[in-house]
């Protein structure tokens, strides 16, 4: 099946499982970002796609240890968030295709995703971003532990931590997007269907005020799905929370037996993980609090106000491809893989056996996929959607 055959196959899935409450307008909004120049947001919105493929190119997959795993881990699928001590914390902080499959999947993908990101004039250096993310993940497997950056790794806090003029920008770009939403006749809204409103009232804290609900577009991967934000007064000031409709990881698609059980509240609270306590998942909605210190953190080079990609913080893309960060993203990958099983020795045994010529072909074979993949879809859409 082509990628454009499997796009539609996927979102005749999303219609399956979400019915009425499919966005079209988010999945227009996902094809063209889909039929950019560039493969890594391709690479982005197409996590299903990837796992229709990636089985084909790894000729060994099924011998590598199985472990409760992100899916669409990818560079741009990091974050901050304030534990329920206050504490700030940075790692993985999107877990809707979170499912059980080789570890190995989460470190290729990690590392595709850092080829397709590098900039198109610059050659890719496979070999060294396979290594610093293989030193991570190695470090991770001998001490798990969550990155928590109010006493320790100043070099990231420093990175993430939001300036205060940035706090600003922050409210001043959902205030935007609030009045760009009302503005638009009832009849060209998306509609807000009950148990978004009851998920997110629900996720308020007591004593708040009636809240504005407005629909929000953001991400790559999950637009087409409901997503709503709630802004409340509470205490004096604003609170804000996002409910976003959650269907079973696309993983499960390529093999009925792996069930249909949405985990993502499995990985997000592992036992080496200082959870976010804002984060629910409950009856097919993922709740989270939005806020300057909940955020994802992007690779554009500056935070930029008049961005429309949602509440997300921006670090130069030389800044997510440094062996620092890869190494960083790839120790936290290892707490989480081991988070949920006792799986560590099977994972350190399966990683002793793949030298680093391996990691680097593999991923290189990926990413030569994915640029292969978008360049036909790119060509179809632009097909279609040109002027006749």
């Amino acid at each position: 099946m082509g990628i454009v055959a499997s796009t539609e196959a996927y979102e005749a899935f999303l219609r399956s499982e979400l019915g009425n409450e499919v966005v079209e307008e988010g999945l227009a909004e996902k094809h063209e970002a889909m039929a950019g120049e560039v493969a890594f947001p391709f690479l982005r919105a197409t996590y299903w796609r990837w796992a229709e493929r990636i089985v084909g190119l790894v000729d060994d997959l099924a011998a590598a240890p199985s472990v409760l795993a992100v899916g669409d881990v990818h560079l741009e699928n990091y974050g901050t968030w304030r534990d329920a001590d206050g504490r700030l914390v940075w790692g993985v902080n999107d877990y809707d295709e979170a499912a059980e499959m080789p570890y190995v999947l989460d470190l290729l993908r990690l590392a595709t995703s850092a080829l397709l990101a590098c900039p198109q004039s610059a050659e890719p250096d496979a070999v060294r971003i396979s290594d610093a993310i293989l030193e991570g993940y190695g470090k991770g497997l001998r001490e798990p532990r969550p990155l928590i950056l109010d006493r320790k790794l100043e070099w990231l806090r420093k990175l993430v931590i939001v300036p205060e003029d940035e706090r600003d920008a922050f409210w001043d770009k959902l205030e935007k997007k609030r009045r760009r939403f009302l503005a638009k006749p009832e009849a060209e809204r998306p509609q807000l269907w009950p148990r978004y409103r009851e998920a997110l009232q629900a996720a308020l804290p007591l004593g708040s005020g009636e809240p504005e609900i407005w629909y929000r577009s953001a991400g790559l991967g999950s637009l087409g799905r409901p997503r709503w934000v709630a802004q409340a007064q509470w205490c004096g000031d604003w609170v804000v929370r996002e409910a976003k409709g959650i269907v079973p990881s696309a993983w499960t698609r390529m093999d009925g037996k792996r069930g249909r059980t949405v985990r993502c509240m499995e990985i997000a609270t592992g036992r080496h993980r200082a959870p976010d306590p804002w984060y629910r998942v409950m009856d097919g909605i993922a709740v989270r609090r939005l806020s300057p210190n909940n955020r994802k953190i992007g690779a554009d080079k500056a935070f930029d106000p008049e961005d429309e990609s949602g509440a997300e913080g921006k670090l130069g893309r030389d800044v997510l491809l440094s062996p620092k960060m890869l190494e960083a993203m790839g120790r936290e990958l290892a707490a989480i893989h081991l988070g949920t099983g006792d799986v560590g020795g099977a994972v350190e045994r399966d990683l002793a056996t793949r030298a680093g010529s391996w990691w680097e072909g593999t991923a290189r074979r990926a990413a030569e996929d994915v640029r292969a993949e978008h360049t036909t879809f790119r060509n179809d859409w632009l097909r279609r959607n040109s002027p006749r």
